[in-house]
């Protein structure tokens, strides 16, 4: 058994499939605009689970979203192999980063914004 699929609550999938892909460098899984559907996936992992980027429009996951966010919590965890040149390309690109890469036994993490109503973190090995 394995993740085939996840997803994460956004604010506006179009605009979250943009960063996703633009900014993040995932690549298009699966794209249907008319029907609000959004999903991407790492680039080095052709078939790896895929990120359903969900629209937030019912209440109950408005809420979830929200919640999560209000409290500073990542929604999403990604791993990154070297922590100080993705923060650095990702901070060119305009990416706010909440604060510096903090180390501990787990490993190195760092957390930004998305633009799209959710916290991510980025997790060093």
């Amino acid at each position: 058994m394995r993740v085939k699929m996840s997803s994460i609550h956004v604010i506006d999938p179009a605009a979250a499939f943009d960063f996703y892909t633009g900014t993040l460098g995932f690549e298009p899984l699966m794209v249907m605009p008319e029907y609000n559907l959004f999903i991407v996936q790492a680039p080095n992992i052709p078939d790896g689970p895929g990120l359903l980027l969900e629209p937030s429009d019912n209440p109950v996951a408005e809420a979830y979203r929200t919640g999560v966010y209000d409290l500073g919590l990542p929604a999403v965890v990604l791993g990154v192999e070297d922590m100080a040149a993705e923060m650095e390309r990702l901070s060119a690109l305009g990416v706010r980063f909440t604060g510096p890469p903090a180390t501990d036994a787990m490993g190195t993490q760092a957390v930004f914004d998305d633009g799209c109503g959710n916290y991510i973190q980025l997790h060093q090995d």
